[in-house]
């Protein structure tokens, strides 16, 4: 039935949920999977101007790329097949995939030898749009949903909590409640000033 089929549909796509205060987990126990500094580089060309990895700052885009790691295919192999649920992004290091779409999978793509795709089962549990099979052995960088919001969501949570301390420490803002403190915190944009350079002037 229909109703069935979206109601479960809604369940996977917003059952998952992360708590950044609960996970006390040491950073430094994080796992890291080693890349020469060329395939860190095609790493962030290959994601720059996918809408997710856009606000991405220095920090965190560094600890995405320690993250992916690397999984190598045969040809004919198949990486994602449309209407399984996915939980992994992709971007290719290496060989030639073509994409296909419909009940009569109908070939509309061939990646070769650069791009990515999955990207959206980095933000829901929910099936796959298409089908990529591997044309040539090759081999992939991939992501799990669940690391790249811990990344997202605890990065974020530990700048906020060093913002609330900044701000806390200013003599005007004593009188803040906790909850516009917070929100102050949350407005904070940072900037990088070069030595030497003017940060305001008077008048």
């Amino acid at each position: 039935p229909l109703v069935n089929r979206y109601a479960s549909r809604r369940k996977s796509v917003f059952a998952e949920t992360y708590d950044p205060e609960a996970d006390d987990d040491d950073d430094g126990a994080r796992a890291i999977f080693p890349k020469t500094d060329e395939q860190r580089a095609r790493l962030c060309d290959s994601v720059k101007n996918i809408l997710l990895f856009r606000s991405l700052d220095k920090e965190q885009m560094n600890e995405v790329l320690d993250a992916m790691f690397e999984k190598k295919v045969k040809a004919k192999d198949y990486i994602i097949k449309q209407g399984d649920d996915g939980d992994n992004f992709y971007v290719i290091e290496s060989g030639i995939y073509k994409a296909y779409v419909g009940e009569d999978q109908k070939h509309i793509h061939t990646y070769d030898n650069s791009g990515s795709f999955g990207e959206l089962a980095l933000l829901y549990n929910m099936p796959r749009a298409a089908t990529i099979q591997a044309e040539t052995d090759g081999q992939l960088w991939a992501m799990d949903r669940q690391t790249f919001r811990r990344i997202l969501l605890k990065s974020a949570f530990r700048k906020r909590k060093m913002y609330e301390a900044l701000l806390d420490a200013v003599p005007m803002l004593k009188t803040l409640q906790s909850y516009e403190r917070m929100n102050l915190a949350d407005a904070l944009i940072p900037k990088t000033f070069a030595k030497g350079e003017r940060i305001i002037k008077q008048g």
